[in-house]
């Protein structure tokens, strides 16, 4: 949820509240809770909400945040979608899927659906729109999430025309889909943002303004975005054209941008807004209030460390030296006080479990654990071994005051604990963040990622070489061979493939290449009239379709 969702890659608390993920309103009575309708016939079912960033793109092959995620839940909808429980439940999909004995062909049976333009979603609405994530041109970073379909790879990298994958339509209501693979979690992988379908005449008319705006999208979900005032607000109105629209209850959906968490809660208290996520500060002050909730999530965040643009981290000890030299309680109890913990691991506690029905983390060992006298020992053979007594590092980092403060805290224990060392932060906007990781124009960035698809594999993949993802040159031969045996050979061999799994992140974390910080936590406070929103563990931070306000 690269994300949960990369992209991810995944901001609240810490920036991508997102991941991690925008904007309000509509009219200017928009902020009022429970607004009368303009008819004078009663309440409008009207939620309003905050979001810290703003939407980057509402192209589904483009997008890896947890807002753009989290957005298109809403607007759009796949073949499936989450549910309560992160169960997959039907979308454009109508019936169960036939699949075929070894597991590698799924044919699905849509329902008769239509675009918010009127003109009905087909199956050639998914073929055209998997194979534009999938044609090199496109350059999605999120391709690689396709690759178990037939032939995906290699459309993706080139030797192979995007006619040629695995998918096909075999009448306008049907879709047939061929595997490399049998794949365990499937279903749950089709909820995932880059397998939504697009309409491929709107789409090559719009040209390269698609998703840029709210009218250059169409809309085949719950509501459609109906406004977007970029790094301000959007508004979500009721789709009329939905096939399930008698189980929507909100008719508009106003999310206004707020980088202040002061800011968020006065709005909250004038009974402008039905939800706010809350900073450290603010807990303590209404952990007893009627609508306060903390909810745990599988998001991890990390240092990105940079091993292409800066010798120093190259090397070994020196990325081990920062990953242990912090102390993450310090942020996870006083700068978040959310519930968040702190994280000696990349695949997150509570996510997935093993064939034994143990989690991961009970399996898998701890790495990279606070510990500041190992830290200086590893500091100093890295100066000696590059020949430098003092060392510069940029800090990339959100521009929302959360992010802010804990940027500020690592800096501060870096510099105190790792003798000779510098660190200059640089906060960005969360879209030009996001572009400066994948350019690879930066030393050190303070990241999330939520997971995508609930398998230990949405974290590990990430890691190998040249992986859309990677973005630090890291590059482990064995991680490499280890993930590719996990996506192929073992997958008849569940607890072959498990015990593969755990040797990635040991492997992994062993080489340094992220400095785990913690897994993330919200503190929400939520209007008591609220009810219905689905929050996940993978994929979409949220599910708006079921929400209504009471009152």
């Amino acid at each position: 949820m690269h994300k949960k969702k990369l992209s991810i890659f995944l901001v609240l608390m810490l920036a991508v509240s997102a991941v991690l993920a925008a904007c309000s309103g509509g009219s200017s009575d928009s902020g009022n809770s429970g607004q009368t309708s303009d008819d004078g016939g009663g309440k409008e079912n009207v939620l309003n909400l905050s979001e810290t960033q703003d939407i980057p793109n509402m192209d589904s092959a483009l997008a890896t945040d947890t807002v753009s995620f989290a957005v298109m839940d809403s607007v759009m909808e796949g073949l499936y979608r989450l549910g309560e429980g992160d169960k997959a439940v039907e979308g454009m999909a109508e019936g169960e899927p036939q699949v075929s004995e070894d597991g590698k062909t799924w044919t699905i049976k849509l329902r008769d659906a239509k675009w918010s333009n009127g003109e009905p979603v087909t199956a050639n609405d998914f073929v055209y729109a998997w194979r534009k994530a999938l044609n090199p041109d496109t350059a999605a970073e999120y391709a690689y999430i396709m690759y178990d379909l037939k032939n995906a790879q290699a459309v993706n990298t080139g030797k192979m025309k995007p006619e040629e994958l695995g998918v096909k339509a075999i009448d306008e209501k049907t879709l047939e889909i061929q595997l490399e693979n049998p794949v365990p979690y499937f279903k749950e992988l089709l909820t995932f943002a880059t397998f939504l379908p697009q309409n491929e005449a709107f789409v090559t008319e719009q040209g390269d303004q698609y998703g840029l705006e709210a009218d250059t999208v169409l809309y085949n979900g719950p509501f459609t975005l109906a406004e977007w005032k970029h790094e301000d607000r959007f508004v979500m109105k009721k789709n009329p054209e939905y096939w399930d629209a008698d189980t929507v209850k909100l008719e508009t959906i106003n999310t206004k941008i707020v980088k202040d968490t002061q800011t968020d809660v006065n709005l909250y208290e004038s009974g402008e807004l039905d939800r706010v996520k809350l900073s450290s500060e603010f807990v303590d002050k209404y952990k007893e209030q009627e609508g306060f909730q903390t909810v745990k999530e599988a998001s991890v965040f990390f240092l990105r460390l940079n091993q292409t643009t800066n010798d120093v981290l190259k090397n070994v000890d020196a990325r081990k030296a920062i990953a242990m030299a912090y102390d993450k309680t310090g942020i996870t109890d006083t700068l978040l006080n959310n519930g968040s913990v702190p994280a000696d691991y990349f695949v997150p506690a509570e996510f997935v479990q093993g064939p034994d029905g143990k989690d991961f983390r009970e399996t898998a060992g701890t790495y990279l654990e606070t510990d500041i006298d190992a830290a200086k020992e590893h500091w100093e053979k890295a100066k000696k071994a590059i020949g430098q007594d003092t060392v510069e590092l940029e800090l990339l980092s959100y521009d929302d005051d959360l992010s802010k403060k804990v940027t500020e805290y690592l800096k501060e224990q870096l510099e105190s604990n790792l003798e000779g060392l510098t660190v200059n932060i640089k906060l960005q906007p969360f879209k030009q963040k996001l572009d400066l990781e994948t350019a690879m124009d930066y030393e050190m960035s303070l990241s999330g990622w939520g997971p995508d698809y609930p398998d230990p594999m949405t974290y590990l993949d990430m890691y190998v070489t040249e992986g859309a993802h990677n973005q630090s040159g890291y590059s482990n031969p064995q991680v490499d061979k280890l993930v590719q045996q996990a996506k192929t050979t073992l997958l008849t061999d569940e607890q072959a493939r498990w015990d593969a799994l755990v040797e990635v992140e040991k492997l992994m974390l062993e080489d340094a290449a992220i400095a785990p910080i913690y897994q993330r936590a919200r503190a929400y406070l939520t209007n008591p009239d609220v009810e219905g929103i689905v929050y996940h563990k993978f994929g979409p931070d949220y599910s708006l379709k079921w929400a209504e306000v009471t009152r």
